[in-house]
């Protein structure tokens, strides 16, 4: 079962291009660090700006260099349902764990459209799908009833969350069942998501502290809500910096900051300003992760 502290991992440039051998030390650091997933090519490794052939690539090292470790759950998603099936086909085939889809962006499809479009997902492999439901980038959200109606097919096993809405948990445990996998998509409400009925979280922040995010994690998921209250309380700086401007870019210049990669990134995102340096800064001592 997917849970804990899954790292969505940016992927690490040099020069333009993928850097690979960055992108397996990272593996291992997370794994040593105690995360407990990884979810390579969702939007904060930089989906929209990779190639085919290059989001193709990362997957297939991570899942080499994961080895089975601990779960990968590839990023999977377009608002092109043909283009979706390719990818979710070829995580299947490199051996993923599991596959993460967005809701379509962009084109903006009905309710009865993204039950056809994840129908055909579901179809068109073995593999296992959670779905991506971030309605403030993908401009549709996709409604508990709707959500409940997939939850019926059996490789539709679960969310990434990102509506911001605690409530949503309660809703989807009552349309998709207890045992659906509700994981959060935003930092800064992880904490209490849990709380409603979560298990886990795709997370951002994981890229910078992935053992204080799976600290957080096992807490909660141990009960011990106050203890996991302490450690939230070391993050939330570094959950708001991080996210003051478009978070893979805080996400990279804070990992350039403990020397874990560049913080090279692709147009038409840029390197965060000097005061978002400034607030990352600040939140890496706030969090005791930098001197």
């Amino acid at each position: 079962m997917l849970k804990g502290s899954m790292p969505a991992l940016v992927t690490p440039f040099k020069d333009g291009a993928v850097d690979f051998d960055t992108l397996k030390k990272l593996v291992e650091w997370h794994i040593a660090e105690g995360s407990h997933g990884l979810v390579p090519v969702g939007t904060t490794g930089e989906s929209p700006t990779l190639t085919h052939e290059e989001h193709e690539a990362v997957i297939d090292c991570v899942v080499t260099a994961v080895n089975k470790r601990i779960p990968v759950v590839a990023g999977a998603g377009s608002n092109n349902t043909a283009e979706a099936i390719r990818f979710v086909q070829f995580a299947e085939k490199v051996g993923a764990d599991a596959a993460l889809v967005v809701t379509p962006y962009y084109n903006k499809p009905t309710q009865s459209g993204l039950i056809a479009h994840f129908t055909a997902l579901h179809e068109c492999a073995d593999l296992p799908i959670v779905i991506y439901n971030i309605p403030g980038r993908s401009v549709v959200d996709m409604l508990p009833a709707t959500m409940g109606i997939l939850a019926k097919l059996p490789r539709i096993i679960g969310v990434k969350d990102a509506t911001g809405d605690l409530a949503r948990v309660n809703a989807q445990r009552i349309t998709c069942g207890k045992d659906f996998l509700q994981i959060s998509g935003e930092d800064g409400t992880a904490h209490g998501f849990n709380a409603q009925g979560g298990v886990g979280c795709i997370s951002v922040t994981a890229n910078v502290a992935p053992r204080l995010c799976s600290e957080l994690q096992v807490a909660t998921l141990d009960g011990d809500y106050a203890r996991a209250l302490e450690i939230q309380d070391r993050l939330m700086p570094l959950h708001q910096a991080i996210f003051t401007e478009p978070g893979l870019c805080g996400a990279k210049y804070a990992m350039s900051r403990l020397g874990l990669c560049s913080e090279e990134i692709r147009l038409p995102l840029e390197p965060v300003t000097a005061p978002t340096r400034a607030l990352l800064d600040g939140a890496l001592r706030h969090a005791g992760l930098l001197n």
